[in-house]
């Protein structure tokens, strides 16, 4: 007897040993780590294969018991049991917070007690950014600094510009604790020169954060350019006749837009009037029309002159500019800027060639001269035929009391030998009484 009963003792000895050296593998429970944006919900799961009749129970970083199987232990309405087995328990954490952040642990109470960690880490989602030091209207080629700031990101975000489609490199982002000692606020500037392109553009400020899962979360900005006009001069209709009416419009383009147009014509001393707006019309075009006009648009920020060359009856001869094309604009003196000289640049003929072309009136008095001068031509042939006929026949004939006079020798024989011949014809016969 005494040796059965120190045969159970040792028995139970080994086996308390075992458990305690050599737990069960099956025993252990397993979880996984979990990432979450803060607002959002996170879903806390734990296994064990072998639960050994035992229960499973979840505790948050402050060691408070959430759940022990399908008992709720702690008082909030944001801890819900999603699903409980001998070998699962999984609860929901929603509307989650910063201060939520921490180790959860798993527990399972066997002999010992095993337990497994749960690390869950919360996003702190960065605010839209906002943008700073614009505040008025810039000047062409000017320079300007705009700063960008973002606060509640965690980790800390990145920021990015753009101008448009165009990235501009601004300083590197800046990045200062917030006071709950969680989050991050995120600053950055960028400085660039505007030029008159840029007038309307907008200027973005992205923020970068994993939070956000790829989508965009922006502040833009649109800036002012103020720049000197320019102008061009366009023909209506595009290809006139003589005859017809003709506008020269004048196109301005400029921040402010210019409100003051005047035109001139080279030669002409006084400045020509505009009847329409900032067009000069032409209500019968007609050959005294030709000639260089110049347009000159002016507005705050300075002037623009730009150039048209008309010619009714086509291209000028010598004239380096055909008709009806578009020079560049002259040095024009602007408020705070010089307007650089460039030398006059006409486009190709087809492109702008916006001249009157000949009339129908002028087409039909070429063919009417050409008949005329083709009636003159023939006219001329006739009388030098004529005369050369007339020259040929001069003299040819012979008068009658000269016969027998070509073969005399002397005067007196041809007159003797005229006389004979005279009375070889009806005789004439004398008589003396």
């Amino acid at each position: 007897m005494g040796v059965w009963v120190l045969g159970n003792t040792i028995y139970l000895f080994v086996t308390y040993c075992s458990l305690i050296l050599f737990p069960k593998v099956y025993s252990q429970p397993w979880t996984s780590d979990e990432t979450v944006v803060a607002g959002g919900t996170v879903v806390l799961k734990c296994q064990v294969k072998d639960h050994e009749d035992s229960s499973l129970q979840w505790s948050n970083p402050a060691q408070q018991t959430l759940y022990f199987g399908e008992k709720r232990a702690l008082r909030d309405n944001r801890i819900q049991l999603v699903r409980s087995t001998p070998h699962e328990l999984s609860i929901s954490i929603s509307n989650v917070a910063l201060a939520d952040e921490g180790e959860y642990t798993c527990s399972i109470f066997t002999m010992p007690v095993r337990t497994a960690k749960s690390l869950v880490t919360v996003l702190g989602i960065p605010q839209k950014p906002i943008i700073t030091g614009y505040k008025s209207s810039l000047r062409e080629k000017e320079t300007t600094t705009l700063s960008c700031q973002s606060s509640g990101s965690k980790p800390a975000a990145q920021l990015t510009w753009r101008k448009g489609d165009q990235e501009l490199h601004g300083e590197p982002t800046r990045v200062q604790e917030d006071p709950n000692g969680k989050t991050f606020t995120v600053s950055s500037s960028v400085t660039f020169q505007v030029s008159r392109e840029d007038d309307g553009a907008d200027i973005v400020c992205s923020v970068n954060h994993e939070s956000l899962k790829g989508a965009d979360r922006s502040t833009s900005q649109r800036i002012e350019v103020l720049y000197t006009p320019t102008a061009k001069i366009r023909p209506d209709p595009p290809h006139p006749r003589e005859g017809q009416k003709l506008l020269l419009h004048c196109e301005g383009r400029g921040n402010p837009v210019p409100q003051q147009y005047l035109w001139e014509k080279e030669g002409s001393v006084p400045p020509l009037k505009m009847t329409q707006e900032s067009a000069l019309i032409f209500p019968f075009l007609n050959k005294s029309d030709s000639g260089t006009y110049g347009c000159t648009a002016t507005s705050n920020m300075g002037s623009y002159k730009a150039y048209y060359t008309l010619n009714v009856n086509g291209q000028v001869r010598g004239s380096p500019f055909p008709v009806g094309c578009l020079k560049e604009a002259s040095p024009v003196t602007t408020t705070g800027h010089v307007l650089l000289p460039s030398p006059p640049v006409c486009r190709a003929w087809a492109q702008c060639n916006p001249s009157p072309v000949p009339s129908s009136s002028s087409t039909y008095h070429a063919i009417i001269g050409g008949i005329v001068a083709f009636i003159v031509f023939l006219l001329l042939i006739l009388l030098i035929f004529l005369g050369h006929y007339l020259i040929r026949h001069k003299g040819t004939y012979l008068t009658h009391e000269a016969k027998g006079s070509d073969d005399a020798p002397d005067a007196d024989t041809a007159i003797i030998n005229a006389e004979g011949g005279q009375s070889g014809g009806d005789d004439k016969k004398e008589y003396f009484i």
